[in-house]
């Protein structure tokens, strides 16, 4: 049987994430003694940092008082957590219910005459929180992903290319700042008219979101994959034509390995602006999501509208967080220099 001091020592313990696996041979008492300060900076620190943030919002929400009662505070919303915990697993209960009760009634019909007419109904489910997350998700993957799809090659392309620079920068520079608000009135109406709204296709409050958010994440991933690729060291060029590379494998060996780091630091800008971006539109346009749970509740006004809101905010923010370190987890895998520090 392997013991406690055995399996911290062979590197699996729970620390194995935070330092190099050579370290976990050391002594427990020699490795907190040498590295206390490193464990301060890692857990330490953000933990206190999450306790002072979390008094002065118990205390402060005490002070606040709204149409609606006092502003809720961290109790308040950890209960309306888990009423809508309640909620999500009640309709899914409801469900299942369902189904069992129609799959009885037909299997009754049969047996007693087999030719009997069977008819199978989905269930009129209601979206729940849970729901309206998985759906905002989806939606914003779907934007984000698209936007990437047309970036990182336009920006290459402009990137290599002066004349092209010259072409699309001015229409860059015009369309960068344009707000969600404006493009939603002008993709509704396109995507209302183009849509044939046939069955198993896309909903179209699905492709307006979509579309509003590709249309806004767009320019921080092509700026920074341009400015990327034209920072490439001239040496490497110099190298490329030494070696008489193709334009394809000149950007495959030379140019995207040394963009790296801007390409990602674009799309981890577009990736924050595409979830901003998505809460704004579906509050707006009443798309299902997170954002028509948010605007649903403000137009409720019941006791617990102020708590739910408040869940739904710090819901949007941990998934913004969750995005943004799984886009930096990717950056680390692909990157060719292991080394580097990226924040």
């Amino acid at each position: 049987m392997t013991t406690p001091m055995q399996w911290f020592r062979s590197g699996s313990g729970p620390l194995k994430a935070l330092l190099p696996t050579s370290q976990f041979r050391q002594a427990p008492a020699q490795w907190l003694k040498l590295h206390w300060q490193d464990m301060l900076a890692r857990v330490i620190t953000p933990v206190f940092g999450l306790f002072v943030f979390i008094g002065i919002w118990h205390f402060g929400a005490q002070q606040i008082h709204t149409s609606l009662g006092t502003f809720p505070g961290p109790v308040q919303v950890s209960e309306q957590w888990q009423n809508l915990v309640n909620s999500h697993l009640a309709e899914n209960q409801r469900q299942v219910e369902f189904y069992e009760r129609q799959e009885a009634r037909n299997t009754q019909m049969l047996e007693q005459d087999p030719d009997a007419p069977v008819r199978w109904r989905d269930y009129n489910r209601r979206p729940t929180f849970f729901d309206q997350m998985v759906t905002s998700l989806w939606t914003v993957l779907g934007g984000f992903g698209l936007a990437t799809l047309i970036a990182v090659p336009l920006g290459i392309m402009i990137g290599l290319n002066q004349t092209l620079y010259r072409a699309f920068n001015p229409v860059i520079q015009i369309f960068k700042p344009v707000s969600p608000l404006a493009w939603l009135p002008l993709v509704t109406l396109v995507v209302s008219a183009v849509h044939t709204g046939g069955d198993g296709g896309l909903s179209r409050s699905f492709i307006v979101s979509m579309v509003t958010v590709t249309l806004c994440a767009l320019w921080p991933t092509l700026i920074n994959t341009a400015v990327g690729v034209t920072s490439v060291n001239q040496d490497l060029n110099n190298v490329s034509r030494v070696l008489r590379l193709n334009w394809f494998r000149h950007v495959k060996t030379i140019v995207l390995p040394s963009a790296i780091p801007m390409i990602f630091t674009g799309l981890r800008l577009s990736l924050g602006i595409s979830w901003m971006v998505l809460i704004a539109a579906e509050m707006l346009a009443q798309s299902p999501g997170l954002g028509k749970f948010v605007w649903d509740e403000f137009q409720n006004g019941s006791s617990n509208s102020l708590g739910r809101i408040c869940v739904a905010v710090l819901v949007i923010g941990f998934i913004g967080f969750l995005l943004d370190r799984t886009m930096q987890m990717i950056q680390k895998w692909v990157n060719w220099d292991k080394s580097a520090i990226v924040r």
